[in-house]
Protein backbone atom coordinates (compact mmCIF):
# COMPACT_ATOMS: atom_id res chain seq x y z
CA UNK A 1 0.00 0.00 0.00
CA UNK A 2 1.32 3.66 -0.95
CA UNK A 3 2.21 5.64 2.09
CA UNK A 4 4.29 8.76 2.43
CA UNK A 5 7.61 6.60 2.98
CA UNK A 6 7.65 5.02 -0.31
CA UNK A 7 9.72 6.13 -3.09
CA UNK A 8 8.68 8.91 -5.80
CA UNK A 9 10.74 6.78 -8.40
CA UNK A 10 9.26 3.28 -9.57
CA UNK A 11 6.78 2.00 -12.23
CA UNK A 12 3.27 3.02 -12.38
CA UNK A 13 1.54 1.95 -8.96
CA UNK A 14 -2.07 1.63 -10.19
CA UNK A 15 -3.29 1.60 -13.64
CA UNK A 16 -4.16 4.05 -16.42
CA UNK A 17 -7.90 3.31 -16.67
CA UNK A 18 -7.35 3.19 -12.38
CA UNK A 19 -6.71 6.91 -12.73
CA UNK A 20 -9.00 8.12 -15.26
CA UNK A 21 -11.71 6.51 -13.25
CA UNK A 22 -10.77 8.44 -10.39
CA UNK A 23 -10.29 11.49 -11.93
CA UNK A 24 -13.78 11.53 -14.10
CA UNK A 25 -15.41 10.20 -10.52
CA UNK A 26 -15.61 14.33 -9.36
CA UNK A 27 -15.66 17.73 -10.92
CA UNK A 28 -12.89 18.94 -12.72
CA UNK A 29 -13.57 22.70 -13.50
CA UNK A 30 -13.16 23.14 -17.19
CA UNK A 31 -11.07 19.89 -18.14
CA UNK A 32 -13.75 17.55 -20.61
CA UNK A 33 -13.00 13.86 -20.49
CA UNK A 34 -11.59 14.75 -23.67
CA UNK A 35 -8.81 16.80 -21.78
CA UNK A 36 -7.82 14.20 -19.13
CA UNK A 37 -8.02 11.22 -21.01
CA UNK A 38 -6.55 12.06 -24.60
CA UNK A 39 -4.04 14.88 -23.33
CA UNK A 40 -3.74 15.44 -19.75
CA UNK A 41 -3.21 11.82 -18.24
CA UNK A 42 -1.71 10.34 -20.84
CA UNK A 43 1.26 12.92 -21.03
CA UNK A 44 1.85 12.20 -17.44
CA UNK A 45 2.41 8.37 -17.53
CA UNK A 46 4.11 8.82 -20.59
CA UNK A 47 6.64 11.46 -19.69
CA UNK A 48 7.03 9.49 -15.58
CA UNK A 49 7.59 6.10 -17.65
CA UNK A 50 10.75 7.92 -19.46
CA UNK A 51 12.05 9.35 -16.60
CA UNK A 52 11.44 6.06 -13.82
CA UNK A 53 8.88 8.63 -11.82
CA UNK A 54 5.68 6.57 -10.52
CA UNK A 55 3.19 8.24 -12.34
CA UNK A 56 0.07 7.79 -9.88
CA UNK A 57 2.36 9.95 -7.75
CA UNK A 58 2.86 12.68 -9.88
CA UNK A 59 -0.64 12.79 -10.70
CA UNK A 60 -2.00 12.66 -6.89
CA UNK A 61 0.57 15.35 -6.24
CA UNK A 62 -1.34 17.26 -9.15
CA UNK A 63 -4.81 16.23 -7.75
CA UNK A 64 -3.79 17.36 -4.07
CA UNK A 65 -2.29 20.69 -5.36
CA UNK A 66 -5.61 21.67 -7.53
CA UNK A 67 -8.56 20.09 -5.74
CA UNK A 68 -8.80 17.40 -9.23
CA UNK A 69 -8.28 20.92 -11.18
CA UNK A 70 -10.71 23.34 -9.80
CA UNK A 71 -8.63 25.89 -8.68
CA UNK A 72 -8.17 28.87 -10.08
CA UNK A 73 -4.08 28.39 -10.72
CA UNK A 74 -4.86 25.07 -12.84
CA UNK A 75 -7.59 26.56 -15.36
CA UNK A 76 -6.42 27.89 -18.44
CA UNK A 77 -4.73 29.45 -19.52
CA UNK A 78 -2.46 29.48 -16.50
CA UNK A 79 -1.98 25.76 -16.66
CA UNK A 80 -0.24 25.09 -13.38
CA UNK A 81 -0.27 21.54 -12.38
CA UNK A 82 1.41 21.59 -8.89
CA UNK A 83 1.35 25.75 -7.03
CA UNK A 84 4.58 25.90 -9.12
CA UNK A 85 5.53 30.10 -8.46
CA UNK A 86 2.80 29.90 -6.20
CA UNK A 87 4.18 31.66 -3.04
CA UNK A 88 1.78 33.15 -1.62
CA UNK A 89 2.47 36.71 -2.68
CA UNK A 90 -0.41 38.98 -4.04
CA UNK A 91 -1.14 42.36 -4.63
CA UNK A 92 -4.66 44.50 -4.72
CA UNK A 93 -3.82 46.40 -8.06
CA UNK A 94 -2.18 45.33 -10.99
CA UNK A 95 1.22 46.75 -11.13
CA UNK A 96 3.70 48.06 -14.10
CA UNK A 97 5.52 44.36 -13.66
CA UNK A 98 3.02 42.63 -15.12
CA UNK A 99 4.80 39.31 -15.22
CA UNK A 100 3.97 36.27 -13.39
CA UNK A 101 0.96 38.28 -12.07
CA UNK A 102 -2.03 36.92 -12.73
CA UNK A 103 -5.64 38.02 -11.51
CA UNK A 104 -7.60 35.65 -9.68
CA UNK A 105 -11.50 36.15 -9.50
CA UNK A 106 -11.77 33.77 -6.78
CA UNK A 107 -9.68 36.07 -3.73
CA UNK A 108 -10.31 39.66 -5.95
CA UNK A 109 -6.61 40.29 -5.90
CA UNK A 110 -3.46 40.09 -8.18
CA UNK A 111 -1.66 36.76 -7.53
CA UNK A 112 2.03 35.68 -8.18
CA UNK A 113 2.46 32.48 -9.93
CA UNK A 114 3.92 30.48 -13.59
CA UNK A 115 1.51 30.14 -16.02
CA UNK A 116 2.48 27.55 -18.92
CA UNK A 117 1.03 27.69 -22.84
CA UNK A 118 0.20 24.09 -22.87
CA UNK A 119 -0.29 21.21 -20.49
CA UNK A 120 2.11 18.45 -23.00
CA UNK A 121 4.79 20.66 -24.14
CA UNK A 122 5.23 23.12 -20.75
CA UNK A 123 2.73 22.56 -18.03
CA UNK A 124 3.50 18.92 -16.99
CA UNK A 125 7.04 18.53 -18.41
CA UNK A 126 8.05 21.44 -15.86
CA UNK A 127 5.85 19.65 -12.76
CA UNK A 128 7.71 15.84 -13.52
CA UNK A 129 11.53 17.67 -14.16
CA UNK A 130 10.78 19.80 -10.95
CA UNK A 131 9.67 16.87 -9.06
CA UNK A 132 12.62 15.05 -10.55
CA UNK A 133 15.29 17.51 -9.43
CA UNK A 134 13.80 16.88 -5.59
CA UNK A 135 14.67 13.38 -6.42
CA UNK A 136 17.63 12.76 -8.35
CA UNK A 137 21.20 14.87 -6.51
CA UNK A 138 23.24 16.97 -9.42
CA UNK A 139 25.36 14.45 -11.94
CA UNK A 140 22.62 11.37 -10.52
CA UNK A 141 20.63 11.63 -13.92
CA UNK A 142 20.52 9.97 -17.41
CA UNK A 143 20.53 11.57 -20.11
CA UNK A 144 16.69 11.75 -20.47
CA UNK A 145 16.35 12.74 -16.80
CA UNK A 146 19.02 15.42 -17.12
CA UNK A 147 16.90 17.20 -20.22
CA UNK A 148 13.66 16.84 -18.89
CA UNK A 149 15.29 18.74 -15.15
CA UNK A 150 16.53 21.54 -17.75
CA UNK A 151 13.73 22.34 -19.12
CA UNK A 152 11.69 22.29 -16.02
CA UNK A 153 14.16 24.49 -13.90
CA UNK A 154 14.25 27.08 -16.68
CA UNK A 155 10.99 27.90 -15.83
CA UNK A 156 11.98 28.31 -12.01
CA UNK A 157 15.48 27.56 -10.93
CA UNK A 158 15.77 25.44 -8.13
CA UNK A 159 17.87 26.14 -4.86
CA UNK A 160 21.72 23.69 -5.28
CA UNK A 161 21.03 22.24 -1.95
CA UNK A 162 17.50 21.05 -2.72
CA UNK A 163 18.47 18.73 -5.34
CA UNK A 164 18.09 15.11 -4.33
CA UNK A 165 17.00 16.07 -1.25
CA UNK A 166 13.15 14.26 -1.31
CA UNK A 167 13.86 10.31 -2.63
CA UNK A 168 10.10 10.15 -0.78
CA UNK A 169 6.57 11.99 -0.98
CA UNK A 170 7.57 12.35 2.90
CA UNK A 171 10.31 14.81 2.10
CA UNK A 172 8.47 17.28 0.14
CA UNK A 173 7.46 18.94 3.20
CA UNK A 174 9.44 21.68 3.89
CA UNK A 175 9.49 20.30 7.95
CA UNK A 176 11.30 17.10 6.68
CA UNK A 177 13.29 17.99 4.12
CA UNK A 178 17.20 17.74 5.11
CA UNK A 179 17.75 20.93 3.28
CA UNK A 180 15.59 22.94 5.35
CA UNK A 181 13.05 24.00 2.41
CA UNK A 182 10.65 21.85 0.15
CA UNK A 183 8.22 21.77 -1.97
CA UNK A 184 5.35 23.16 0.43
CA UNK A 185 5.91 24.72 3.85
CA UNK A 186 5.55 23.72 6.40
CA UNK A 187 4.17 20.53 4.70
CA UNK A 188 4.01 18.36 8.17
CA UNK A 189 1.00 16.15 6.35
CA UNK A 190 1.92 16.86 2.75
CA UNK A 191 3.64 13.52 1.97
CA UNK A 192 0.35 11.42 3.88
CA UNK A 193 -2.16 13.71 1.91
CA UNK A 194 -0.88 12.99 -1.92
CA UNK A 195 -0.38 9.31 -0.36
CA UNK A 196 -3.62 8.87 0.09
CA UNK A 197 -4.76 10.10 -3.08
CA UNK A 198 -2.87 7.52 -4.43
CA UNK A 199 -4.29 4.69 -2.28
CA UNK A 200 -7.68 5.51 -3.15
CA UNK A 201 -6.90 5.41 -7.27
CA UNK A 202 -4.94 1.73 -6.74
CA UNK A 203 -8.20 0.36 -4.65
CA UNK A 204 -10.22 2.05 -6.78
CA UNK A 205 -12.52 4.10 -4.32
CA UNK A 206 -14.39 7.21 -4.57
CA UNK A 207 -12.63 10.40 -4.50
CA UNK A 208 -12.60 12.32 -1.32
CA UNK A 209 -14.08 15.83 -1.31
CA UNK A 210 -11.29 17.79 -2.51
CA UNK A 211 -10.34 21.71 -1.40
CA UNK A 212 -8.26 23.10 -4.18
CA UNK A 213 -4.82 23.77 -2.13
CA UNK A 214 -4.15 26.55 -4.15
CA UNK A 215 -7.61 28.20 -3.28
CA UNK A 216 -6.22 28.96 0.12
CA UNK A 217 -3.97 31.80 1.47
CA UNK A 218 -0.61 30.52 0.70
CA UNK A 219 2.42 31.50 3.18
CA UNK A 220 6.04 30.74 2.48
CA UNK A 221 4.95 28.08 -0.39
CA UNK A 222 8.20 27.07 -1.65
CA UNK A 223 6.90 24.53 -4.66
Amino acid sequence: MINENVPILGSPSASFEQVNAYVLAQPRGEYTEFDLCNVILPTYYEICYSVEIDPVLAIAQMLHETGNLTSFWSQRPQRNPAGIGVNGRWQAKASADTTNWVFNPQHQRWEYGLSFATWRENAIPAHIGRLLAYVLPDGAENNIQRALIKKALGYRPLPASMRGSAFTLKALGKIHNPSGQGWASPGADYGVRIAAIAQRIQVNQQPLAATPLLSLPLAGRLG
